[in-house]
C-alpha cells in the first residue's frame, strides 16, 4: 500500500512528533547521517537545536498531508526545499546519505513494530522526499545565492539597524517576499529578512533588522555590520502581495514588520491608480517609529496612502536622546497611543479591505485575532509563516 497505508504513515509520524517525545529519534538519525558522510556535519551551525526541531516538525506536517491523502501541497513544499537547500551546498550524495540514515534510524526506534507493511511506507515517504527534493534541485538553473557588500549601516534607534548592500548581481524577488540572508559574523546561520524596497536593476537592496532577545544573528547586524562586509543572500519565499484590483487595503507593522510593506508601498508608487491603502505602523516608544520620514515622503506624493503612527508608550526612553529624532513630520496622522491591536481596530472591523499584517508574531496573532473578532473575513488577511 505504501503511501495509501495511513496507519503505517501515521506511526511513522508520531515517531517525529516532538509533543511525543522525538528528541532521541531526531538526534540519533543526525548523528547517523554525519558518521555516515563526514562532509554533512559542514552544511549546518554548531547549535543543532533549532534544525532538529524544523525538521521534527517538517516531517510531521509532511505525514500529515499524505494522512490526508493531499499530494500537491506537499510536492510543492518538498521541491520548494530541494531548491532552498541548494544554497547549503547540499548534493545527490548528501540526499542518498540522508535516505539510509534515516531508514536505519526509524528501523531501529521502530523495531517492537516493524514489518514488511510498515517498512514499505516508510520506505516510500523517505523516497517521496528525497526523489522530490533532489529533483527540484537538479531541475533548477538559477544560482542558488548571490553575494553582496554592505555599503552602509544606519542606526536610527537602539534596537534597529537599516543595512544597505550592493549585490554583485541584481536580485530577482516580488515586493513582500522574504529572502534567506547569511552574515559573515555568524557563517551557516541563515535567517529570512524582508527587503524595504522593491527588487532594483543595479543590485541595491535595503534590510531592516531590529535586535531581539536571544536573537544572535540580529544582535551581530544590528551592533557589529559595517560597510564592507560580503553577506550571502539566497532566493526569495513568501506570497504576500496586494491586489490592485481586489480593493483598499488595510496594513498593520510592528517596529521593523514595516520593510516588506514599505517595499510594497513603494512598489504601488509606481502606478497613478491605486486601491487606498492605510499603514498602521508601531513600536514601543515614539523614538522607535524609525522610518517616519520615508513614509510621510510617500504620502505626501501618492494621495491614495495614509499612515497613522502608533507608539505602545506616550514617552520615549533616556537612551532616545543619543539616537536620530523620530518625531512625526507634519502631515502624517496624529500618532495614537496603544496596542496595534486595540488602535487598529478602534476604527472599525477593516471586513472590507485586503489586510496584511507584519511583526513580531505576538502582534500578528493579537492583531489577527482581534479584526476577526470585529468581523474581518480571516480569508482577507495575509501575513508570513509565524514563528512558534
Amino acid at each position: 500500500m505504501g503511501l495509501e497505508d495511513r496507519d503505517s504513515v501515521r506511526i511513522l509520524r508520531d515517531a517525529f512528533d516532538p509533543a511525543l517525545g522525538s528528541e532521541q529519534l531526531v538526534g540519533d538519525f543526525y548523528t547517523r547521517w554525519f558518521a555516515a558522510d563526514l562532509s554533512a556535519r559542514d552544511l549546518f551551525p554548531p547549535d543543532m537545536a533549532t534544525q532538529r526541531r524544523a525538521f521534527a516538525h517538517a516531517m510531521c506536517w509532511l505525514c500529515d498531508e499524505l494522512i490526508a491523502q493531499r499530494a500537491e501541497e506537499p510536492v510543492a513544499f518538498l521541491a520548494q526545499l530541494g531548491r532552498d537547500h541548494r544554497k547549503y551546498g547540499v548534493t545527490p550524495a548528501h540526499y542518498a546519505a540522508v535516505k539510509d540514515a534515516l531508514l536505519a534510524t526509524v528501523r531501529t526506534a521502530l523495531a517492537d513494530r516493524w514489518n514488511a507493511r510498515l517498512a514499505e511506507a516508510v520506505s516510500d515517504v523517505f523516497t517521496l522526499a528525497v526523489e522530490v527534493m533532489s529533483g527540484a534541485a537538479d531541475a533548477e538553473s538559477t544560482p542558488p545565492f548571490c553575494d553582496g557588500t554592505v555599503v552602509e549601516h544606519l542606526r536610527p534607534t537602539r534596537d534597529v539597524a537599516v543595512v544597505r548592500l550592493k549585490m554583485d548581481h541584481p536580485l530577482g524577488y516580488h515586493p513582500g517576499q522574504y529572502l534567506p540572508v547569511q552574515v559573515p559574523q555568524w557563517p551557516r546561520r541563515w535567517r529570512y529578512l524582508s527587503p524595504a524596497m522593491p527588487a532594483d536593476p543595479q543590485g541595491h537592496v535595503e534590510f531592516h533588522v531590529r535586535s531581539v532577545p536571544g536573537g544572535m544573528v540580529s544582535h551581530a547586524i544590528v551592533g557589529e555590520a559595517r560597510p564592507g562586509d560580503r553577506w550571502r543572500l539566497a532566493n526569495p519565499h513568501g506570497g504576500m502581495h496586494v491586489d490592485r484590483d481586489g480593493g483598499d487595503v488595510l496594513m498593520v507593522a510592528g517596529s521593523t514588520g514595516l520593510a516588506p510593506l514599505r517595499a510594497l508601498i513603494m512598489d504601488l508608487a509606481r502606478y497613478a491608480v491605486n486601491p487606498r491603502v492605510h499603514l498602521f505602523f508601531g513600536a514601543k516608544y515614539p523614538c522607535e517609529l524609525y522610518d517616519l520620514r520615508t513614509l510621510w515622503e510617500l504620502a505626501s506624493m501618492n494621495p491614495w496612502l495614509s499612515v497613522t503612527p502608533v507608539s505602545e508608550l506616550n514617552f520615549d526612553p533616556p537612551w532616545a536622546g543619543d539616537f536620530p529624532d523620530n518625531t512625526p513630520p507634519r502631515g502624517l496622522h496624529v500618532r495614537q497611543t496603544g496596542l496595534l491591536s486595540e488602535v487598529v481596530t478602534r476604527y472599525g472591523s477593516w471586513g472590507d479591505r485586503q489586510i496584511l499584517l507584519c511583526g513580531r508574531a505576538e502582534m500578528v496573532r493579537a492583531t489577527k485575532a482581534a479584526l476577526i473578532a470585529k468581523g474581518a473575513p480571516a480569508e482577507r488577511i495575509q501575513h508570513d509563516p509565524l514563528a512558534d
